[in-house]
């Protein structure tokens, strides 16, 4: 299956990647709110597994993460063939000068900092998601 976007009539599947309880409630109700099915992980390892089982159309991928780190679990779906199209948007409070470049350099495709805006996530994730023919 080539994830290179999401089947027409289908509501997107976004895997929202957050090992705080509080920020990733927060985030799947906005989503949810706005119509997207979403897909639950809480370290790099889970969110590896839940991608080649859910094949999500879309990963808001959490740097910090117990087990396996953002940056490390981006490296390993960008490598993988079958998954390397899955759009994966970084999220970090640790917004320091140079962060959006390291996860732009290891492969993710965008960037957002926290704390994250609900009302104005769904236009930020919109532009990563493409329309399967």
């Amino acid at each position: 299956m080539d994830n290179t976007g999401i089947k027409k009539g289908s509501s997107p599947k976004i895997l929202v990647v957050e090992d705080n309880q509080d920020n990733r409630e927060m985030v799947v109700k906005a989503l949810k709110f706005n119509g997207y099915q979403v897909v639950e992980a809480v370290d790099g390892e889970e969110a590896i597994e839940k991608v080649k089982a859910e094949h999500p159309d879309l990963i808001l991928l959490d740097i910090f993460l117990p087990k396996m780190d953002g940056y490390e679990a981006t490296r390993r779906l960008k490598g993988d063939t079958s998954l390397r199209n899955i759009p994966i948007i970084a999220l970090t409070a640790h917004a320091m000068k140079g962060s959006m470049e390291e996860a732009l350099a290891v492969g993710c495709d965008g960037y957002i900092s926290k704390p994250i805006d609900v009302r104005e996530l769904p236009k930020h994730i919109q532009r990563f998601l493409k329309p399967r023919p």
